[in-house]
């Protein structure tokens, strides 16, 4: 099957580029409320799946154990820029557990954000695994192994006990089958695990919901989104899509963004979930459709689309700042964003 053009991007009065993908919106039962393009064929979400990623932080007891508060538990579900905030929050999230960036098996990388970046460069420093926009999540994992009791070295192994816990997590939520005929290793080196679009979507919905999920997991899952919705630029960072769009809906949303043209959305107050895939792998195709999707979803009003404009329609600019064109939804976009607004 192939995916519909659900993104244009236009120079003049002509479309430069476009941009193939396919969304899923789903409820917590799993019932699809609409869709478009392939939602069946497994893609690997990447750290679109962060927030579940992170239950076993909460539900080993851990969090909880070293007195960790909304900030510890955004960073543990972050794809943060690598801005000082992020760096001295893991920082600290490690001494708290009594270890240091040298027990990060996530990867050294220049910051995201590219003030933090040319700061860092400018310092005459190296980057380091804390700067790694993963650093965060692989604080929590190692954390949950401190108090577990378990083997710290090789916690991104496949078969080590707390990323088991994170394959059980994502396969009691999503439905999906995790096995070794759909595992990949993500960019920071744990196991990441191919899932359908619409599994993927249920599984936010059950997350923001709670339902069909145990007292214990619910209550974890709650935790993690209030703390995400709390502290939203420990999630991602300045200018960032994360960021901007939760610090705009609030408890109306959690949404998170993963490589290769990915985002997952939940919305609590409605029972929804949504993840996207923009099939050439382009963040910026792939902020545009989840905007879309965003929009269509909480039904926003005139002057909301109006505030929420530069996400949904961002200008194509010259180096001197003139707008010269626009990423678009194409028709089949604008077509299903009626869909989901009736």
């Amino acid at each position: 099957m192939t995916n519909p053009t659900l993104v244009e991007v236009t120079r003049g009065p002509r479309v430069e580029s476009s941009h193939r993908g396919a969304i899923a919106v789903v409820d917590a039962n799993g019932r699809r409320v609409a869709s478009i393009g392939d939602v069946e064929t497994p893609i690997f979400p990447r750290s679109a799946v962060k927030p579940i990623q992170a239950l076993p932080f909460i539900e080993s007891g851990t969090a909880d154990a070293y007195r960790f508060g909304n900030a510890e538990l955004a960073l543990a579900c972050a794809s943060h820029g690598g801005e000082p905030r992020h760096v001295e929050g893991v920082t600290a999230m490690l001494a708290a557990v009594g270890l240091d960036e040298a027990a990060l098996e996530c990867g050294a990388s220049w910051p995201a954000n590219e003030d933090a970046r040319i700061a860092l460069a400018r310092s005459g420093a190296r980057p380091t695994a804390l700067h790694d926009n993963c650093s965060g999540k692989h604080a929590g994992f190692l954390a949950t192994v401190r108090h577990s009791g378990w083997e710290q070295r090789g916690y991104v192994a496949p078969d080590h006990p707390v990323q088991e816990r994170v394959r059980e997590a994502l396969a009691d939520l999503t439905g999906a089958v995790l096995d070794d005929h759909v595992r990949g290793i993500d960019g920071c080196s744990i196991p990441t695990y191919a899932i359908a679009l619409e599994n993927l979507a249920r599984g936010f919905a059950r997350y923001v919901t709670g339902a069909g999920l145990s007292s214990d997991r619910a209550a974890a899952a709650r935790r993690l989104v209030r703390a995400c919705q709390s502290e939203p630029f420990l999630v991602a960072g300045t200018g960032r899509f994360d960021t901007e769009a939760t610090m705009r809906f609030g408890a109306r949303l959690l949404v998170k963004v993963g490589g290769e043209g990915v985002f997952c959305a939940g919305f609590p107050e409605l029972g929804l979930g949504a993840a996207i895939k923009c099939d050439d792998g382009a963040g910026r195709g792939a902020e545009v459709m989840m905007a879309a999707v965003i929009a269509s979803v909480l039904k926003l009003t005139e002057a909301e689309l109006h505030e929420f404009e530069r996400r949904l329609r961002p200008p194509v600019l010259t180096r001197r700042g003139a707008k010269i064109g626009e990423f678009r939804p194409s028709v089949e976009l604008a077509a299903f964003q009626s869909q989901l607004q009736h």
